[in-house]
């Protein structure tokens, strides 16, 4: 491990040199990358920094062990018992942030929230996660935009599909993608029975056009008239967008905005995106079969969650997880959950690495 902590170490002290490069400062893209660059590998040399403070320690312990002092030799004994738990956990930490990243965690994202079976119950649940995610983009002081809204009368979402701008915000949404399960009463519901619903959701990382390159002549552009609530304009004007991707049979629609070169940029970002996912999801397939990872994250047939309303419980089915917090769960408060997720999401390729 030291060697390629060493390696680390020097490719960070090359890095932040060149950060002072005039040449380098006045070429935005690669001050750009540099500078994420330098940001990523911090962590890992901080760490580092307290890994070998503590090689050190027992190095220097073992020294006076093999003195003559009696007590100096005691006080050592201890120390080292603890030093020597310290740097298991420091080596641990280090085996994590030494994964190889996923190239899309820092990308921004777009999730895609489907009723499932269940009916008009479903689509209220469907809008209940849709609140929820944009409670807890609030809390991160991220920035939401809606791409697609499609309601039923009594409160519920039948489809809704929308971005999330923040740092990381792939890296933490993703672990959402899955079938998520309620059980509860519903509001229709006149005999105070439980029911189960379920509701989709997809999170895709939001794909720039370098990400992924869209042949012209490989997309058919169709336009039409938008339905639902927008009065005259939304039956007279042909802003509404289908964009059909030949190679893929992919097919995206957008009809929020009232132009219709905005339904045309908002459905060409949601094709790369869902392109991107795809041949992301087959690269996962691979590896997860590879690997025989337990915990995934993309799979959108997957069962994930159940959200259980009398029990007051949000139980994650991945990691065996139930933590009593419905409540402030559905209103936001997911850190503690996805957090969860996630450490077992790396110990699941630590594993699989060694």
């Amino acid at each position: 491990m030291i060697e390629k902590l060493e390696e680390i170490k020097k490719r960070y002290d090359e890095v932040c040199q060149q950060l002072y490069d005039p040449n380098i400062v006045n070429n935005q893209k690669k001050f750009k990358n540099l500078s994420k660059e330098s940001s990523d590998l911090q962590p890992i040399i901080e760490k580092t920094k307290i890994y070998k403070e503590i090689l050190q320690n027992i190095k220097d312990d073992e020294e006076i062990l093999n003195g003559s002092d009696s007590e100096l030799k005691e006080i050592a004994v201890e120390e080292l018992e603890e030093l020597k738990q310290e740097l298991h956990k420091i080596e641990e930490e280090l085996k994590v942030l030494l994964l190889p990243k996923d190239p899309n965690d820092d990308k921004n994202v777009i999730i895609e929230v489907r009723a499932g079976t269940g009916g008009d119950e479903a689509a209220i649940f469907a809008a209940d996660l849709y609140r929820m995610y944009t409670k807890y983009a609030e809390r991160k002081n991220w920035t939401m935009e809606e791409f697609s809204l499609n309601t039923i009368g009594i409160g519920g979402i039948k489809e809704v599909i929308f971005s999330l701008k923040g740092k990381g915000a792939y890296g933490i949404m993703k672990f959402e993608s899955g079938v998520h399960r309620v059980q509860r009463v519903p509001v229709t519901e006149t005999s105070g029975r439980i029911h189960t619903s379920a509701a989709t959701v997809a999170v895709l990382p939001e794909a720039e056009e370098v990400d992924v390159e869209i042949d012209q002549s490989d997309i058919r552009i169709d336009t039409y008239r938008a339905s639902g609530a927008g009065g005259q304009h939304v039956n007279k004007v042909e802003s509404a967008i289908r964009i059909t991707h030949n190679p893929s049979g992919l097919v995206v629609t957008c009809q929020d905005e009232k132009s219709q070169h905005k339904n045309k940029i908002k459905a060409m970002k949601m094709l790369r995106s869902r392109l991107l996912a795809k041949m992301q999801e087959e690269s996962d397939q691979k590896i997860a079969a590879k690997r025989k990872l337990m915990v995934g994250s993309g799979d959108r047939s997957a069962k994930i969650k159940t959200y259980n309303f009398p029990q007051g419980r949000v139980t994650d089915h991945r990691i065996n997880l139930t933590l009593y917090k419905l409540e402030s769960i559905i209103d936001g408060d997911l850190d503690e959950v996805i957090e969860a997720v996630r450490v077992a999401y790396n110990m699941d390729l630590l594993k699989a690495s060694t």
